[in-house]
């Protein structure tokens, strides 16, 4: 039966389901980094289809504090596979959260 499935392009149990658009795509990143570096995603600041996946930008929660506009940020590029499987991802850029700027 999964030859079956292979054959016609459907999955077996053994992996997550694809990613369906760019909001499936950024509840799959937001996932895999916050069990990677252990941060509390804040927000997603970009999702991009690409040709093989997607790249979505993910504001985590670094270093929290008191009060929360001096908490320290960070964007983060996360690379998915077109089945939204984790390529790679780096941090991009680090901030006071009260800060601003014309990043992306």
């Amino acid at each position: 039966m999964a030859d079956q499935q292979q054959r016609r392009g459907g999955r077996g149990s053994s992996g997550p389901p694809p990613v369906r658009g760019p909001s499936g795509a950024a509840r799959r990143a937001c996932r895999r980094l916050e069990k990677l570096t252990g941060h509390s995603v804040d927000g997603v600041s970009a999702v991009h289809r690409e040709e093989d996946g997607w790249r979505v930008c993910v504001d985590v929660l670094e270093v929290p504090r008191i009060p929360d506009t001096t908490s320290l940020m960070a964007t983060y590029e996360v690379e998915l596979d077109e089945d939204g499987r984790l390529r790679q991802y780096r941090r991009v850029r680090r901030y006071r959260r009260c800060a601003t700027d014309d990043y992306c």
